[in-house]
């Protein structure tokens, strides 16, 4: 029987069963029934979350002594741990996986394969639906389907018939009125007061079985082309300008809107059965389900953007359409979802919305692009928020931190409004410096330059009044596209950035994807199986090997600086070879375009990205190639202390005042020394005073870091004389201090020097 059919009898019997005047045991009794008949499955059995534990509560083919009697804790047993990861498991041979567990009062051991689905009701599971064979085999495709189908339908009916406990189960209940802070991810910085609004009421679903398929499928055809009229209305009336990062978001999120199969997965759906409603949410939930299964953070974050699209989807077909955003903020306001569109955040009232914090959310999630275009902070990976915050509470939100506190005390939102004074005249004051020039004490002109790699970044150039752009990264406009960006694309994205910088220069990156910056479009060579994606294939390694994506992106930038000045940096370089490869693609760029009398930069210069040790060790030989070199201080960190800077274990273990990764920064400093070459440093170090005030001490006279450090940075220069900083400095490499973080500080506390 294919899975549709299977899916269809089983759902009408269970029908039958719930609207029969029969007892709740009697009716799971004979759920588990319909269901092993109809998959030819000799054993079926339903486990239901009961005060914390899941109690085996109904089977057909073990022993029926064991029901009420074996239960499980989450994570306990095959059972518990698909209910707590809320996934499926499909297994040949149960025996085999490592969390199986044997509970001999259930009479199992016979039984070798093993096929599980949670049900979940709400976003949560609530349960789990098992079947097993005593022949060891894999459930077929078509049979999982209708397991999952059936699990669906299943969580709304045991629901309603009363038989879990619905706060236990979510967690639901805030039981405490006592002050809570959470820590979270930071997405995009800042800091935000406002009471909590929830993005998305529930859209209950009272009607699971449908009575006329036909009508049902109108009904979401009639919703799909709603959808797309609203989704085409938003890209039309994105407030950011024209051609910004937030518009290829937007062009990608239409992309899905229109998506066939997507729409065909929903036909099926209701082919076996169900309503409209119930359809997408099956589809729904099959896409969370998948979303948990993959490991490549970007495209978990394109299945989010699908998501969004089909709580829109369910709004419109179930004529439930109030969100937050539709209903208006009245005050100031703190936005909570488990995740959120790059459309849906556009939809809110931006003089209202104060802040977001998501239970999901990454850094390369599309709503991150947006918000930070918007000005809006945002706070991600927060579990389990409907269960510290309800409604209308007081929020104070520390994305600079990576925490938010609710229903604060008097005394906690008194500390967090002085901060947030201090935070302004602080702004303030680093406004007025946006015109002054850095220069130490001594009178050592500093370039201070700020990283970028969006559009919109631009915008803030002036603002801050910082020397160009040391780091623009390129590969952005990579990761938020569907498909590899065109060179026309990327040319007109350059020609904007160098239109906006105006005579301040701007050093381009040249791509750096692969790794753990995978791309759909190369997803069957970058993500390959690297084991450590930050050491992999990626960057210009990549970009070596795909010659045609560089050279596309050579071309692009040429014609980009057609009469004006270009720098060119190339990441991740180990080897001299590797620079001249580089530098010999857009040389031959150089001369496709020289032929066809087009008009040429005014003049190139060419760096490289110290990021890899190895290269520290070859300076004699690349320096001479080179106009200018930046280290790369994240990567270069984590590569020498062979510590992943994405592990929250080693995230603050290895100090960047550490004698030994001062002494190798002045190792390379001290190469440069008598050459012509321009050395500088890309990073969050440079952007640290402390950090900063020792790279100074170290030799380097160019900083490029982020927009929000300039100020900062520029402050701290003027307050530093070179040769007393390059004494000290000196000294503590010699004979390193015990805590060189803490004698740094101490010099700069006697010379009324601030830190962070």
């Amino acid at each position: 029987m294919g899975a549709i059919a299977a899916a269809r009898t089983i759902l009408t019997r269970l029908h039958e069963v719930m609207a029969s005047r029969m007892h709740a045991q009697g009716k799971l009794d004979r759920v588990v029934e319909i269901i092993g008949e109809n998959l030819d499955s000799e054993v079926c059995s339903i486990y239901l979350l009961r005060e914390g534990m899941l109690e085996l509560y109904a089977t057909r083919g073990l022993n029926q002594e064991a029901v009420h009697v074996t239960r499980l804790a989450m994570g306990e047993g095959l059972t518990g741990t698909l209910a707590q990861n809320v996934e499926t498991l499909n297994l040949a041979e149960a025996k085999a996986h490592p969390d199986f567990q044997y509970r001999p009062e259930t009479g199992e051991e016979k039984f070798h394969s093993f096929a599980g689905v949670p049900i979940v009701y709400r976003e949560r599971a609530v349960g789990a639906l098992n079947v097993q064979h005593v022949d060891p085999r894999r459930y077929e495709d078509v049979e999982i389907e209708a397991l999952q189908t059936t699990a669906m339908v299943l969580s709304e009916l045991i629901a309603n018939a009363g038989l879990i406990d619905e706060e236990e189960a979510l967690g639901l209940a805030v039981t405490s009125d006592e002050p809570q802070v959470f820590d979270g991810l930071q997405l995009v910085k800042g800091l935000a007061a406002g009471r909590a609004v929830y993005h998305q009421p529930r859209v209950e679903i009272t009607q699971v079985m449908a009575e006329d398929i036909e009508a049902e499928r109108q009904r979401v055809y009639r919703a799909f082309d709603r959808m797309r009229d609203q989704i085409d209305n938003l890209a039309n009336q994105a407030e950011f300008g024209v051609g910004g990062e937030h518009e290829e978001v937007l062009e990608t999120y239409k992309m899905f809107a229109y998506d066939e199969g997507w729409s065909r997965r929903i036909n099926e759906a209701i082919d076996s059965g169900l309503t409209a409603e119930a359809a997408i949410e099956r589809v729904q939930q099959r896409t969370r389900m998948r979303m948990r299964e993959i490991d490549d953070p970007l495209l978990a974050d394109r299945m989010h953007d699908l998501e969004d699209l089909s709580n829109r989807l369910l709004r419109i077909v179930s004529g439930q359409l109030g969100t937050a955003a539709t209903q208006g903020l009245r005050r100031d306001s703190i936005l909570i979802a488990r995740n959120l569109g790059p459309a849906e955040l556009l939809e809110y009232d931006r003089r209202r919305l104060k802040g977001v914090i998501l239970e999901e959310g990454s850094l390369t999630a599309h709503v991150v692009i947006v918000a930070r275009a918007m000005g809006v902070p945002v706070l991600g990976r927060v579990r389990n928020l409907r269960g510290m915050v309800r409604e209308g509470d007081e929020l104070l939100l520390d994305a600079d931190n990576g925490t938010a506190t609710v229903r604060p005390s008097q005394s906690m939102a008194d500390a967090f409004d002085a901060r947030f004074a201090k935070t302004r005249e602080r702004q303030a004051l680093y406004a007025e410096l946006r015109d002054v020039e850095p220069f130490t004490r001594c009178g050592t002109r500093i370039q201070v330059m700020m990283n970028a790699g969006l559009r919109d970044d631009m915008s803030t150039l002036p603002l801050v009044g910082a020397d160009g752009v040391g780091l623009f990264r390129t590969e952005f406009q990579f990761l938020v596209s569907a498909t590899l960006p065109q060179r026309d694309r990327q040319m007109r994205l350059y020609r904007d950035v160098l239109d906006a910088a105006g005579d301040k220069p701007v050093i381009f990156r040249t791509v750096d994807i692969g790794g753990d910056k995978a791309v759909p479009y190369l997803r069957e060579l970058a993500t390959g199986s690297d084991d450590n994606p930050a050491m992999g294939w990626r960057a210009l390694r990549l970009a070596l090997e795909r010659e045609g994506l560089l050279k596309a992106q050579a071309r692009a930038l040429l014609e980009a600086a057609a009469g004006r000045v270009l720098y060119v940096m190339f990441p991740m370089v180990s080897e001299p070879w590797e620079f001249d490869a580089a530098k010999a693609v857009f040389d031959e760029q150089l001369g496709f375009l020289r032929q066809r009398k087009r008009v040429l930069p005014e003049a190139i210069h060419y760096g490289a990205m110290l990021e890899v040790p190895a290269l520290a060790e070859v300076l004699d030989l690349v320096i001479p190639r080179l106009s200018f070199l930046s280290v790369g201080t994240n990567d270069l960190t984590q590569f020498l202390f062979a510590a992943d800077r994405a592990n929250p274990k080693l995230a603050e273990r290895y100090d960047w005042l550490s004698p030994s990764i001062l002494r190798f920064m002045r190792r390379i400093a001290q190469a440069t020394v008598g050459q012509e070459v321009d050395l500088g440093v890309c990073g969050e170090m440079g952007g640290r005073r402390l950090e900063a005030l020792a790279l100074l001490g170290l030799g380097y006279r160019r900083l490029s870091i982020t927009p929000v450090s300039v100020g900062p940075i520029k402050e701290l220069i003027r307050k530093v004389d070179l040769a007393e900083i390059t004494e000290a400095m000196t000294g503590w490499l010699a004979s390193p201090p015990p805590n060189m973080r803490a004698a740094l500080a101490e010099w700069a506390d006697t010379r009324q020097i601030e830190y962070d």
